[in-house]
């Protein structure tokens, strides 16, 4: 009786053998390692998307990338150039605002104001909640403080813009890139192309 048990308990793990039937990989690991010995890269190149935008290289954890460069896209960048002094002191000369235009529609007015991420010591810099600062290239680091869930996927691929899809070298846009910052949420819109037929199957 035990021989048989035995028996067939051999012939069990032959059959349900991974070396059995389908295949000759004990895992899908396994097959891509082995099947890629070989694999010598790719052709594809997202370069040519790049061309006529200046990139700067970053590495958040374990993920290296390029991001357009932000500080020489701002029209009046250094800050400094006009923040020569206190705000306080601005304000009481009459000196004209000159983000006149500009509505901060973020988060409640108690929780944000232009302080929370403008430094009033250092207008080229950004500023994180402890008071670090952070520059305008990585803005990104400032977003990330709040949407920390948003940023984890964004370092991996899988929240914004990658420029020239997945082909190397990566490059993705920022938040800034895509959001206002002091409006960032998108308005809602129809769509490019109206589709009158479902439209009509609605009703």
């Amino acid at each position: 009786m035990m021989n048989r048990i035995i028996y067939g308990f051999v012939f069990l793990i032959c059959c349900f053998s991974c070396k059995h039937g389908e295949g000759k990989y004990h895992g899908v690991i396994e097959k891509i390692n082995a099947e890629g010995e070989n694999y010598h890269g790719t052709s594809i190149s997202s370069e040519k998307y790049l061309d006529g935008i200046d990139m700067v290289e970053i590495t958040e954890g374990e993920h290296t990338f390029l991001i357009p460069e932000r500080k020489g896209q701002i029209r009046s960048y250094a800050c400094t150039e006009c923040h020569s002094k206190p705000l306080s002191d601005m304000h009481t000369e009459g000196v004209q605002k000159a983000h006149w235009d500009m509505k901060l529609v973020h988060a409640n007015e108690n929780a944000m104001n232009c302080m929370t991420c403008h430094n009033p010591n250092n207008m080229n810099e950004l500023k994180s909640l402890t008071g670090n600062d952070i520059d305008f290239n990585k803005s990104y680091q400032l977003c990330s403080q709040c949407h920390s869930k948003q940023f984890e996927d964004w370092k991996g691929g899988a929240h914004g813009k990658r420029i020239g899809g997945w082909a190397p070298p990566r490059a993705a846009m920022t938040c800034v890139n895509c959001h206002n910052p002091h409006k960032p949420g998108f308005e809602s819109r129809w769509p490019a192309r109206f589709n009158t037929v479902t439209e009509e199957e609605r009703k």
